[in-house]
């Protein structure tokens, strides 16, 4: 049995501009009905990453798919089966929200107006209001609205939170994003770049970090949770000397140490076990723990 059709399939990316090189021959693949995040800093290159996917830059090197699709040759085909929310979202400021999300639904062929409605209600939003006079934060709320409303197979997020106020943050995440894919259980991808990964920890089930364009990282959430651990041992005395080079980072705090191991778990915990130590635990980094043990390896 052959294996469904990737949502999207990036193969040895590379882009430039000028002689900074934003991309260096990024390649994964995001499995239909997946939320996939694309984690790194500010300038690792996840902007222009989305951007060649949407065709909005072209790819100096290798290719890019959405459902087979080469965006570059058949533009309005692949945009038909996703929607976007950029970083930053702009309107035509004359129009109010109204009119600007009926502008948006005319180039769609289904738009869920029931959940147009729960999503004002959800923000408060006022349709009279021009987009012009909207907050950052009001304007990425109508470009969620816009994206989440033509039910897409593919819905693109680039940075969804960054405008919203922190304590909606995590609600707008459940709710939203949350009832996108349960409106087509199993088949709706989402690919998310951000920076915020402890406000996605739930919802991401495969990741790849990016640093300075190139891919440091992929990995299944919950095998990334198995594979790296935090070890916290205390011992009676100030701990011997041992060799941890296995350990991604060692913290020593008098009696305590503590480790981050990233696949080298078993092996650490039976060199402590050996000097006896009165508390001796683990626990699975977060996404955020490990993207930071990742960069700071």
């Amino acid at each position: 049995m052959s294996s469904p059709t990737p949502a999207i399939q990036i193969d040895n990316l590379s882009y430039s501009y000028g002689s900074a090189e934003a991309v260096h021959d990024l390649t994964l693949t995001v499995p239909p009905g997946r939320c996939y995040g694309l984690f790194g800093r500010n300038g690792a290159g996840k902007t222009t990453t989305m951007k060649c996917l949407l065709n909005l830059l072209h790819p100096q090197r290798g290719q890019v798919r959405v459902f087979g699709i080469d965006p570059a040759k058949q533009e309005v085909a692949a945009k038909r089966l996703l929607s976007y929310v950029p970083d930053q979202v702009a309107f035509y400021p004359w129009m109010s929200v109204r009119e600007t999300l009926d502008y948006l639904a005319s180039f769609r062929p289904h738009w869920n107006r029931k959940t147009e409605l729960e999503l004002f209600e959800h923000f408060g939003l006022d349709p009279a209001q021009r987009t012009g006079s909207l907050s950052k934060g009001q304007r990425t709320q109508v470009a969620l609205i816009a994206a989440i409303c033509p039910e897409t197979d593919l819905l693109v997020l680039d940075e969804p939170t960054s405008g919203l106020d922190p304590i909606v943050r995590r609600e707008f995440i459940e709710t939203v994003i949350g009832a996108y894919q349960e409106g087509n259980p199993g088949n709706r991808t989402i690919f998310v770049s951000t920076h915020l990964i402890t406000e996605f920890e739930g919802l991401i089930d495969e990741f790849t970090i990016v640093d300075q364009g190139r891919s440091v990282l992929t990995l299944d959430s919950d095998q990334a949770r198995e594979r790296y651990q935090k070890i916290h041992a205390r011992f009676a005395q100030a701990p011997p000397e041992l060799d941890l080079k296995a350990a991604l980072r060692v913290r020593r705090d008098g009696r305590e140490l503590e480790l981050i191991a990233n696949g080298a778990g078993p092996e650490l915990l039976e060199r402590l076990r050996q000097h006896n130590p009165e508390e001796l635990s683990t626990q699975a980094l977060t996404l955020e723990e490990i993207f930071v043990a990742t960069l700071k390896s």
